[in-house]
């Protein structure tokens, strides 16, 4: 039996923000990173919460890829506060770290679970529809995803306007995020006709709009489908898991301090092209490649077809095919069967198609350093 989880109640559209005013609750805390609350963004948030009579206290300490202390510090707050609701406004990093908090506290302080709402501020990892959490722990070099039904969040905000000022670099990258995100569920070994479903449509978004927003960042409507692409790919992979590109990513990031989205997206085509060298696999690959408008003769010339799409696509929005940072891609090199040990170990690993050996994930790490 297949079971096929939503979980948030998802608002989405300019001006979908105003669905603070609908919360009932007295407390709450809002968890951001230092710019959101410097450049006045989190004002977006809390005014609206001072109109429901919503007190609020503001946690400001996000960093990009959370670390284990800066959760810590979150938890400490939610003590003081005891919020009734936990507003996450960010990116990934801002979600990953509010989850984490509250996940913890609600253990910490035997309390009921604060609802929780998720307003992301970029199109790239879903976070506000999965039950994932990432954390990093920098003096191990290693990145924890946690993974429960109680970190879903309870409602989605999806409101394009907060990422019409994304930078290009930060909108590519994250959109990259959402394609590896689609084409892992897809190939997924819990993959069911529903999460194939949201994965087709999420990558077709991505191919469709991906190069347009990252040139016209102000166009809003390109803006809103890469946002709901971003979601779609979330409920996909929540529901069918991911692979070895994330579980490689997720060691690759925690060595060599490159954002999450680039680091899959100088993965993805190596290991799209090492998965479907089973036949199966490949014949998966090759349905969601005709899906996006690629030639498919046979299987093989689709999955080549799908690799090139990608690789064009990245090409477009100047995302190297291999690390560019000299000092970086000797470090990775350095690190190779550190990352390849943890890589082993991820929480994503057990649902890639096909089983890959130490030595065989070494070499696809050598493909891109």
């Amino acid at each position: 039996m297949d079971t096929f989880v939503l979980g948030a109640q998802i608002a989405s559209g300019a001006g979908a923000l105003d669905k603070l005013l609908e919360l009932s609750c007295d407390r709450a805390a809002v968890v951001c990173d230092p710019f959101m609350a410097k450049s006045g963004a989190s004002h977006q948030v809390t005014d609206r919460l001072d109109k429901i009579g919503c007190a609020w206290e503001l946690f400001d300490r996000v960093v990009p890829d959370p670390t284990v202390d800066v959760v810590s510090a979150c938890v400490s707050l939610f003590m003081e506060v005891r919020p009734t609701c936990v507003v996450a406004l960010g990116g990934g990093s801002a979600i990953d770290t509010a989850k984490a908090a509250s996940y913890i506290y609600t253990r910490t302080a035997k309390v009921d679970r604060p609802l929780f709402v998720a307003v992301p501020t970029t199109s790239g990892t879903g976070s506000e529809v999965t039950s994932f959490s990432v954390i990093s722990d920098p003096e191990a070099g290693v990145k924890y995803p946690i993974v429960s039904d109680e970190l879903l969040p309870d409602h989605a905000i999806l409101d394009p306007e907060l990422t019409r000022t994304v930078p290009p670099v930060v909108t590519a990258d994250t959109g990259l995020d959402v394609l590896t995100h689609a084409l892992e569920a897809y190939v997924a070994t819990d993959a069911t006709d529903m999460s194939d479903a949201l994965a087709e449509k999420a990558a077709a978004v991505v191919f469709e709009c991906l190069e347009h927003v990252v040139e016209h960042g102000d166009d809003i409507v390109a803006r809103e489908r890469m946002h709901n692409a971003s979601c779609m790919a979330g409920v996909a992979f929540n529901n069918a898991g991911l692979g070895l590109c994330h579980a490689m990513a997720h060691a690759l990031g925690a060595q060599v301090h490159l954002p999450h989205g680039r680091c899959n997206a100088l993965l993805l085509p190596h290991i799209i092209r090492f998965n479907a060298k089973d036949p199966a696999v490949c014949a998966r690959y090759a349905r969601i490649a005709a899906r996006v408008g690629c030639c498919c003769h046979t299987d093989v010339v689709a999955v080549e077809g799908l690799v090139r799409k990608i690789e064009q696509l990245m090409r477009a929005v100047h995302v190297a095919p291999v690390i560019e940072d000299e000092e970086r891609r000797a470090l990775a090199r350095e690190k190779i069967d550190v990352m390849v040990a943890n890589a082993q170990k991820d929480r994503c690993m057990p649902t890639n198609p096909v089983t890959a050996t130490p030595e065989q994930i070494a070499e696809l790490y050598r493909s891109i350093c």
